[in-house]
């Protein structure tokens, strides 16, 4: 059963360690699924796009809408 939006974005967030006042960086990725999601630019940022995108992917998954295009 597909989960609904936010409750997917709290339990791929605590799934991926990811920090509960990270979650707004995950709202802009999950509108367009199909779309470029940005890249890891190796500065060492908090947090990472690529924690970003992983987690993201993942509530995906758990809204049952997975991305189509690959992870960058």
């Amino acid at each position: 059963m597909a989960m609904e939006h936010e409750e997917a974005i709290r339990l791929a967030s605590e799934e991926g360690a990811l920090a509960s006042y990270y979650r707004d960086c995950l709202r802009p990725l999950l509108r367009d699924p199909e779309g470029s999601w940005p890249r890891c630019c190796g500065g060492g940022c908090e947090p990472c796009n690529r924690v970003l995108c992983a987690v993201a992917a993942r509530a995906l998954v758990l809204m049952e809408t997975p991305r189509k295009a690959p992870l960058p």
